[in-house]
């Protein structure tokens, strides 16, 4: 079957088997930047925006999402211009290994555009579906706390 989606504010119409993941379709597609973790949809590191709802792509099906919006950690900054919350990430420490660095910081955009100034409280519930086995979480809370000060100075 064939869907259209746009991705990263790109409109883009790919072939797909109708039992395909949105996991699936985005990395067949060039997407690798969209991890593959557990399959089962608890890790977190296949988290997209989808619509501007964060999503484990591999529990979602492709048929399903055609005609929405995905962004994915590559539609938010550039390495010239990366999105405050990437600065944020880096200049406090949160990133060891990066395999859940992508989604964490989508999680962390999801959260910043529903709350731009959230309490931890609620940074830690809008992380609870992203696992990281490298830095723990003090450093992401950190970083996101810190990207939410700049952005809110930005508005």
């Amino acid at each position: 079957m064939k869907g259209s989606f746009v991705v990263n504010g790109r409109s883009v119409e790919w072939s797909f088997e109708p039992d395909a993941t949105l996991l699936d379709v985005l990395r067949d597609n060039g997407h690798p930047e969209v991890h593959r973790g557990c399959d089962e949809g608890s890790c977190g590191a296949c988290s997209v925006l989808l619509d501007g709802k964060l999503v484990n792509s591999c529990q979602v099906f492709a048929a399903s999402s055609t005609g929405k919006d995905i962004l994915t950690i590559a539609g938010i900054g550039t390495i010239h211009e990366p999105h405050p919350l990437q600065t944020a990430f880096v200049e406090t420490g949160a990133i060891q290994c990066g395999f859940c660095t992508p989604a964490m910081i989508l999680a962390a955009l999801a959260l910043l555009r529903k709350n731009p100034n959230p309490t931890d409280e609620a940074i830690r519930s809008a992380l609870d579906g992203n696992y990281c086995r490298c830095t723990g979480y003090v450093k992401i809370i950190e970083a996101v706390r810190l990207a939410s000060r700049r952005m809110s100075a930005h508005d």
